[in-house]
């Protein structure tokens, strides 16, 4: 098969795929539309905005808190105890990679 022959064929599959793609693409985006203009999953986005902010203030103490319990947590494993070597190197050297 000769180049020309390669060439023309991937050009009309890459424009007949386009075109399917566009359609399906058209589409789906008729239906998205009309999914979000639709006045009862209007209503349950306005209920779940609502509820997201009668809730961001627990959520972010929570969160707070949670993240000082983690702190604490990892400054008494670490406090008071020696470094120690990081994988693949002896605790003599400070090369990381091994001697020869």
């Amino acid at each position: 098969m000769s180049k020309l022959s390669v060439l023309a064929i991937g050009a009309v599959g890459y424009v007949l795929g386009t075109r399917a793609g566009r359609e399906r693409y058209e589409q789906i985006k008729a239906t998205a539309t009309k999914v979000a203009q639709d006045p009862r999953v209007r209503s349950k986005a306005k209920q779940a905005e609502s509820a997201v902010r009668e809730n961001a203030p627990v959520v972010k103490d929570k969160v707070t808190e949670a993240a000082g319990t983690a702190k604490d947590a990892v400054k008494e494993k670490t406090s008071g105890s020696e470094t120690a070597p990081v994988t693949g190197t002896d605790a003599t050297s400070t090369s990381t990679y091994p001697s020869s």
